[in-house]
C-alpha cells in the first residue's frame, strides 16, 4: 500500500483552515448578534382614568395621537416566542408570535378590550434615544393564534434591530427556563 504523506497533510491543512474560518465567523456573528437585546411593552388603553393606574402617552411622531394607557404592561418581551420583520412592496411590519402564556393573555385582552387600543413601546438598544412608542393598533376582534402584527413608527433599520434584539431576548429567556 502506498501512502502519500504530503498529499494527506495538504488535505488536513485545507480542512483545518476551513474549520477555523467557519468557527471564527460564527463566533463573530455571535459576538455582535447575540449580545443585542431589545424590549417590548404592550399596554392596554385605559379610558377609566382611575387615579394612579394610567398615563397619557403620545404615539406616532408625524401626527401624534394621545392615548391613555394602564401603566402596567399587559405583555412584554418575556411573552415573545419569535419576532419577524415582514417586508412588502408598500412597506414593512413587525410580527410578534407569543409563547403559550402570552397567547392566552393576548386572547383574553383582545376579547375583553375590543374598541380600545394597544400601545406598543419598544427599545432596540441600551441608548434611550433608541426607544419610543411605536404603534397603537385598534383591537377589533378576539385573536386566538397569538400573533400580533403592527406597522412601527420606526425606520426599517430600527425595526430590524428591534426584531433581532427581541429574538435574542426570546432565546435568552427560553434558555433560562430550561435550566
Amino acid at each position: 500500500m502506498n501512502f502519500y504523506a504530503r498529499g494527506f497533510n495538504l488535505y488536513l491543512l485545507l480542512g483545518l483552515t476551513a474549520l477555523l474560518t467557519a468557527v471564527g465567523s460564527c463566533k463573530t456573528d455571535k459576538e455582535t448578534g447575540d449580545k443585542h437585546l431589545s424590549s417590548l411593552r404592550i399596554h392596554v388603553e385605559n379610558r377609566a382614568q382611575l387615579p394612579g393606574t394610567g398615563e397619557t402617552i403620545s404615539v406616532i411622531r408625524a401626527s401624534p395621537v394621545l392615548v391613555t394607557i394602564n401603566t402596567e404592561p399587559a405583555l412584554t418581551e418575556a411573552n415573545i416566542l419569535k419576532a419577524t420583520l415582514l417586508d412588502s412592496p408598500v412597506g414593512y411590519a413587525v410580527q410578534i408570535q407569543f409563547d403559550e402564556m402570552g397567547t392566552l393573555s393576548y386572547e383574553q385582552y383582545t376579547a375583553a378590550y375590543q374598541g380600545k387600543h394597544f400601545a406598543i413601546f419598544g427599545q432596540w438598544s441600551d441608548e434611550t434615544t433608541n426607544s419610543r412608542w411605536l404603534a397603537a393598533p385598534l383591537i377589533t376582534q378576539r385573536v386566538r393564534n397569538g400573533v400580533l402584527a403592527f406597522t412601527p413608527d420606526a425606520s426599517h433599520e430600527e425595526a430590524k434591530q428591534l426584531v433581532i434584539g427581541l429574538n435574542n431576548m426570546a432565546k435568552k429567556i427560553a434558555a433560562g427556563r430550561m435550566k
